[in-house]
């Protein structure tokens, strides 16, 4: 579930199991970072609504966020890619942009790719 206010994940088990993983508990079950990174993305649109940056968190979710031009085929010039442990990390402010990107941790490449990192932490 989504906080109406906080805009993260707030089913009490689910939660607990993300914040535990990623200060160096076990990984929760796939179905906990399914819904984890597909909540923290849809609130991630709800912040940027629009089409000019795609933030990929395979193999759970990639959104259009960000308005503004937008592409219609190929590639996109703007985007953000990170895998579920560091997108959740990011979201929750557990680690920075600067260091995910310097440790090759997150990929983003584009002009506008910026406009994400200004929105993490979500909350």
């Amino acid at each position: 579930m989504v906080s109406e206010q906080s805009h993260t994940p707030t089913s009490e088990p689910g939660i607990e199991a993300v914040v535990a993983w990623l200060t160096g508990g076990p990984e929760p079950d796939r179905s906990v970072l399914r819904a984890a990174v597909k909540e923290s993305l849809a609130a991630l649109v709800e912040a940027a609504p629009g089409r000019s940056v795609e933030v990929r968190v395979p193999p759970f979710g990639a959104v259009q966020c960000v308005s503004g031009l937008h592409h219609g085929r190929g590639t996109p010039p703007n985007v953000v890619e990170a895998d579920p442990r560091t997108w959740l990390a990011l979201v929750t402010g557990q680690l920075s942009w600067e260091g995910a990107l310097r440790t090759g941790r997150l990929a983003a490449s584009g002009s506008r790719t910026g406009e994400i990192a200004r929105l993490l932490p979500l909350g």
